[in-house]
């Protein structure tokens, strides 16, 4: 395994800060995030900023991308924050099918979206987003 997308809906708190944490765990793997209806062009969230700044890990330089065609065809692995993205993607990407899980698939959970919600909404889903980022940098290092 090479390659990484993280997804969620605007790109500017959940898979950013997904992204950077994939990134730490899993120096070598190319870590990629976006959004399905991405805040094209807009940094992270200050939030998202502040609780990655906590760990040591600076996500300043964050741009909000919009998934694409070729970016699914150049990853080998996407993770998405919900049932709901992960369905976006399969019908928008047919051949996405068999690449494409939630982050919380093993705990069967969805990571709720703390967009405009407050630092306690930011803080549970970076819990959330920290236990699927550490099963699934498990699974990926077992793969490689």
């Amino acid at each position: 395994m090479n390659s990484l997308l993280v997804l969620c809906v605007g790109n500017i708190c959940r898979s950013p800060m997904a992204e950077a944490l994939f990134a730490q765990q899993l120096p070598g793997l190319a870590v990629s995030s976006a959004g399905i209806g991405a805040l094209i062009g807009h940094g992270a969230d200050p939030t998202a900023l502040a609780l990655m700044s906590e760990r040591g890990i600076d996500i300043g330089a964050h741009r909000a991308r919009q998934v694409s065609l070729a970016m699914c065809q150049e990853t080998d692995l996407i993770l998405t924050m919900d049932d709901a993205q992960k369905r976006f993607v399969e019908q928008s990407y047919p051949f996405v099918r068999g690449k494409v899980y939630r982050l919380g698939d093993a705990a069967r959970l969805n990571v709720p979206d703390p967009y405009k919600l407050g630092r306690e909404a930011f803080e549970n889903a970076l819990q959330l987003i920290d236990a699927g980022v550490q099963t699934w940098t498990e699974r990926i290092r077992k793969l490689s």
